[in-house]
């Protein structure tokens, strides 16, 4: 919660004006979570490689899948209007349904995410006291960047500020699950944890290059192109940077 306060205040007042710009910090901020950060950690944590990236394809179609039968629900729901402004209505319609179903699997992402987080704390914590202290700090440090790229991604869905900081702070509440489980079944848990984390990193990669980037390629003119790599740049060097003082 700490983590998403920080983000909060960075995302909601000095970088809402620039929602569409920051998109792209979104995009560099979610892959390199996912490349850099959750897989390599999924893997240190199995001896099954073939099994780990199995199930991070197949939580790729699940998100698909996911978005599909959002999509479909909410068009299905809709009720035609007059011919003269059916296409226009259909359009408005299908781009709030869109985003509303990007909003769902980063939240969902993160959800996973944050319970993976709440076990290691639990682990650190029944460990050392003083482990689980800089455990702690750790991640609260390691989060801002990518809780930043996630409001980016929530505002750009359509969510208001309040909205985007309440669904934020639910998802958190995910590691609260997670250390409460990890601390009563730590030996239990622990084999499921790379599963989880290649779920995590299939949502991240999945909205990074399924929704945000194709939205962002609309945009071909050079000024734009250097300002969304440049963007791009910033939320990897961002995540690394975090990684670095994480290890």
């Amino acid at each position: 919660m700490l983590s998403i306060a920080i983000a909060g205040v960075v995302a909601l007042t000095l970088l809402s004006r620039w929602v569409g710009h920051m998109v792209s910090f979104a995009v560099g901020a979610l892959l390199a979570v996912a490349f850099l950060d959750v897989l390599p950690e999924a893997l240190a944590r199995s001896n099954n490689t073939q099994s780990l990236l199995a199930t991070l394809l197949g939580g790729l179609l699940l998100f698909f899948v996911l978005q599909k039968a959002a999509l479909w629900r909410h068009s299905h729901g809709e009720v035609d209007g007059g011919h003269g402004d059916h296409g226009h209505h259909h359009k408005h319609h299908h781009g709030h349904a869109h985003g509303q179903s990007t909003a769902t699997m980063i939240l969902i992402g993160d959800g996973f995410h944050n319970f993976v987080d709440g076990i290691l704390i639990a682990a650190a914590f029944t460990a050392d006291i003083q482990l689980g202290i800089a455990t702690t700090t750790a991640v609260i440090i390691h989060e801002i960047p990518q809780e930043i790229g996630d409001f980016m991604v929530l505002l750009n869905s359509g969510f208001g500020k309040r909205q985007a900081l309440i669904w934020n702070l639910v998802s958190s509440l995910a590691s609260v699950a997670g250390g409460v489980l990890g601390y009563l079944l730590l030996d239990t848990v622990q084999g499921a944890i790379p599963y989880v984390l290649a779920l995590a990193a299939a949502s991240f990669i999945y909205v990074a290059m399924a929704d945000l980037i194709p939205g962002m390629q609309r945009r071909w003119d050079a000024k734009a192109a250097v300002s969304q790599v440049s963007l791009i740049g910033a939320g990897i060097a961002a995540i690394a940077a975090m990684h670095h003082l994480h290890g």
